[in-house]
């Protein structure tokens, strides 16, 4: 039974380094055949918004867009409530198969046996 990596990213294009190391690891964890849980809070959400990706601009890294495509081919990606509801966003705003959950859920998997849980 694989594991299921939990991936919390708090920072959007501000922190671009920090982001797109969050979507790396969360698409890496993919393909390395574990249950993979992406959760965007703060600024972060605007990855699972549709045609809202924000472009990460680093040399070197593949695309933010790509990344999270890829998370999405084998992951599960998930807003958080109350950021989705500072910016006014709705499930019907995600991107397909994404959702909005809050702590309650994160916790909840956090706790869970057999899952690694990573904060960026």
């Amino acid at each position: 039974m694989a594991r299921t990596l939990a991936v919390k990213l708090t920072s959007g294009a501000e922190a671009p380094e920090r982001a797109n190391q969050a979507l790396t690891v969360a698409a890496a964890g993919v393909a390395a055949g574990a249950e993979v849980q992406l959760w965007l809070t703060g600024e972060a959400v605007w990855f699972g918004v549709a045609d809202r990706c924000p472009d990460l601009g680093l040399d070197h890294a593949t695309a933010a867009a790509d990344l999270l495509e890829a998370v999405r081919s084998g992951g599960t990606v998930t807003v958080c409530t109350q950021c989705a509801a500072r910016r006014s966003l709705t499930e019907a705003d995600l991107v397909p198969g994404a959702r909005i959950a809050g702590a309650v859920a994160f916790v909840e998997l956090a706790l869970r046996d057999g899952v690694q849980a990573l904060v960026y």
